[in-house]
Order: structure tokens, then sequence, then C-alpha cells
């Protein structure tokens, strides 16, 4: 089974998509199932990781009742709020559901990331990962110094960086992303998604080569068995198609074609990871 491990979708009169605003006119639209089943099958992509895009409780149950209508969705990253103390509660509601297979922080979204070491939500965490359950982390690369001491007091978490953390590809820095993204390789349960990278480069007008360093640097530290392949999709379009976003990864390293690579960065990490 070929898996994308992240991509979304959402219906905006639902209503609580308060970052999708007519000033993206890309991303102002609904994005079902049905509009991005051509590119599955061009690709051969069997199933896909839905992730959430709003943080209500309402979006996670909207995305696990279209779960039950596709089968191309293997699994869905909710969304529990851990500042809550019912948060036990909300994840065994969710829980029930055969496609629902952990959840999202997003710490991108904190306005200051060391709220994630606020005792409570230490506790939180580690009360998932002594349950072993998935855990996505949508950060942004200045934000992944509390990252790297929340792990160091977690360090059991089962937990997956979106978007390699978001480094600063448009400008070209490297560190201190690469020197954190290290130490939080360190930890034999933390995988790292290669995905959302066109959409931190320059959206109009980037070169694959700007991608190479990055993306051999997460190989390398997390190497083939914790890598996934994620489109994004529809995020992406802010600055690349599917089709380019597929293509980025063996352009840049070509290695990633061999076959026993190809079968895990395109599925069997995912799969484990998510205990598909």
């Amino acid at each position: 089974m070929r898996i994308d491990a992240h991509q979304h979708y959402w219906k905006l009169d639902r209503d609580d998509y308060g970052w999708l605003t007519p000033a993206m006119p890309v991303l102002y639209r609904d994005y079902l199932p049905e509009h991005l089943r051509p590119h599955l099958e061009k690709h051969r992509i069997d199933a896909t990781i839905v992730v959430q895009a709003a943080q209500t409780l309402e979006e996670t149950d909207y995305l696990l009742d279209l779960a039950e209508q596709s089968h191309t969705i293997a699994g869905v990253v909710g969304w529990l709020d851990l500042f809550d103390p019912a948060y036990r509660e909300q994840y065994e509601r969710f829980a029930k559901h055969p496609k629902f297979v952990g959840f999202r922080v997003m710490i991108q979204e904190m306005p200051d990331a060391r709220a994630v070491l606020e005792p409570a939500f230490v506790e939180a965490l580690r009360y998932f990962a002594d349950r072993d359950v998935p855990v996505d982390l949508l950060v942004v690369s200045h934000q992944l110094e509390p990252v790297v001491e929340l792990l160091d007091r977690v360090p059991g978490l089962r937990g997956v960086i979106d978007h390699i953390a978001k480094p600063r590809i448009a400008d070209g820095s490297l560190e201190p992303w690469k020197s954190q993204m290290e130490s939080i390789a360190r930890h034999p349960n933390m995988y790292c998604k290669l995905s959302g990278m066109v959409t931190e480069a320059d959206h109009a007008n980037w070169h694959v080569e700007e991608f190479t360093a990055y993306i051999e640097h997460a190989v390398r530290i997390f190497g083939y068995d914790r890598i996934m392949f994620g489109s994004d999709w529809p995020v992406c379009l802010l600055a690349g198609s599917y089709d380019q976003v597929i293509g980025l990864l063996p352009q840049c390293m070509p290695e990633l074609t061999q076959e026993p690579v190809q079968a895990k960065l395109f599925g069997l990490n995912a799969k484990e990871f998510y205990k598909l």
C-alpha cells in the first residue's frame, strides 16, 4: 500500500477554519476526497492520512465521518485540547472510531511555544506516551528549542515532526534547525514527515536544489525507517502542484527511488507509526 501520510480536507461552510480567508483564493474553497482522487490514482497512492486543519473537536468528528465514506482515507489525525482537563475523555471518545490514528499538537499556533513545558501539558503528553499513542507535532523551526526540551521530559513519546519543522528554506538558513533536529532524531520513537517544504520557499520562484540540504539532513538523521512522504495537499497548492511535490524527493535525493526505500517512504513507515 502506497500512502500519502499528510494531507487535509475541509468544507468552508463548516466555519471553523478561521485561518482560511478570501485573501488566499487558491485555498478558499472546498477540498474533498473527489478533488484529490485523480492525483492519487495518477501516482498510484492507495490511501492517505488526513490531518486536522482546525483546532476544534467538531472538525475531528467531521473528518472521521468523511473517513467512513471514503476508502482512500486510511487514518485521521485529529485534535485534542491538552490544556483542557477533559482531554482524556476527548481521546477515549475519538479512539472508539477505527480510523482515528492519533492527534496533532499545534505548537505553530501558540504565542509562546514554551507553553508545551507547562506541567499540565507535559503530564498530558506523558499519558499518551505511556499508551504509545501517535502524536503529530506542527512546529516552526524557531520553536524547536522548547520541543527538544519537551522530548527530554517525555522521552518515550511516539511522535512525528510535521513538515521537517518548517525550516527557513526561502533564505537558505540551516542552523540552528540542523542541530536541533539532530537532538530530536536521537529519540528512537520520533519520526519526520518530508512534507510542507515548498510553502517554506519562495512560493512563486523556488528551485529544486534549494531543498536538497534539508531533505538530505532529515534522511541522514532519521534514517530510512523513520521518514514519511506527505503532500500537504491542498496547502501545497500555494507554491506547487501535487506532481511537483511528489517529484521533489527523488530529484533531490535519487537514492530515495530505490525500491526498498520507496516502500518505506511511501507507506511502510506510515503504517508502522500510525499502527494501520
